[in-house]
């Protein structure tokens, strides 16, 4: 097990104080950096001109996600023509969309309800669908994902602590098809292990999951994963202790997001103080090749984590 010098616990013994509010919500940590043009849309709610943006006239099958944190607002499948110059849609994911009014009370705004990027206006009663309601966005406010080529396929995304034995107990899970260990929620692009452990890139060791649905639940996944770590500890797990280490659900969804605080209704009920982090997936870079199956090619056990029956 690594071991990490006074500084490094120093460092952990801060973010234990900034990090001891119950459970923790902070979806900023892991905003995506944003383009001066981004940014003047998306912070100081400015407008694209009409007709320039990508998806206006865009019609792949897929989903459509907040270009600032990457939650999901909206489906292809509510996506139609109406000429106007911006991308339409005549519905959204539930929760996803907050509204306010414009300061000069003509217009309604609408925001992520997530991270509050400006997103565009709803107008309704033009008739443009059988809904009667047109959500015009900015398209460089979204980020376009496409359909999957296999809906039997659904992904998830832990850490806890070592992703060594995250990985080797997740793997072995009925319905799980592969755990891959990697990092998640930083700054560099492509970060190496010695990056993520000594170049405060802001990274967690994260597990990324493929299971078939059909066969377990996102809200199994979830259960499993809080029964094979120390979701109370603060600042890291067991003596591994820093920021990398820390315990957090990426969530892709608002569904997901769901899911994971009624299990934490529930573990709070059961009388656990929460550590764990719900922060919106980022960019997944899968760790070298020697942190793959680390147990099975040592021929050990896992060590780390160990699975202990809570539900």
């Amino acid at each position: 097990m690594r071991n990490y010098s006074i500084i490094a616990l120093s460092i952990g013994l801060i973010l234990n104080l900034i990090l001891s509010s119950g459970v923790m919500a902070m979806e900023n940590k892991s905003y995506n950096k944003l383009s001066v043009e981004e940014e003047r849309v998306i912070v100081h709610k400015g407008i694209e001109a009409p007709f320039s943006g990508k998806y206006n006239d865009f019609y792949e099958k897929g989903s459509y996600h907040c270009r600032r944190c990457n939650v999901l607002l909206y489906s292809s499948d509510d996506k139609f023509v109406s000429r106007c110059g911006w991308p339409s849609f005549d519905d959204e994911v539930d929760g996803a969309i907050k509204r306010q009014e414009d300061a000069d009370g003509r217009r309604t705004e609408m925001l992520c309800a997530n991270c509050g990027a400006h997103l565009g206006h709803v107008f309704e009663g033009e008739q443009l669908t059988e809904k009667n309601i047109r959500h015009c966005v900015n398209s460089i406010s979204l980020i376009f994902i496409p359909a999957k080529l296999d809906p039997s396929i659904e992904t998830a995304y832990f850490a806890g602590g070592c992703f060594w034995g995250v990985e080797h107990l997740f793997q072995y899970k009925e319905g799980v098809i592969s755990a891959v260990s990697g990092y998640m929620g930083g700054s560099t692009k492509d970060p190496s292990y010695d990056d993520v452990c000594y170049g405060n890139t802001g990274h967690l060791e994260v597990v990324k999951l493929e299971y078939n649905p059909s066969k377990i639940s996102y809200e199994e996944l979830v259960k499993f994963f809080f029964e094979i770590h120390d979701f109370t500890q603060i600042g890291g797990q067991g003596t591994d202790i820093g920021e990398e280490y820390i315990s957090a659900i990426f969530y892709k969804s608002y569904d997901e997001k769901k899911v994971i605080r009624k299990i934490i209704e529930i573990l709070i009920s059961k009388g656990y103080e929460i550590a764990t982090l719900l922060l919106p997936v980022d960019t997944f870079w899968k760790a070298e090749e020697y942190h793959q199956d680390y147990y099975d090619k040592k021929k050990q056990q896992a060590y780390c984590h160990m699975h202990q029956k809570i539900f």
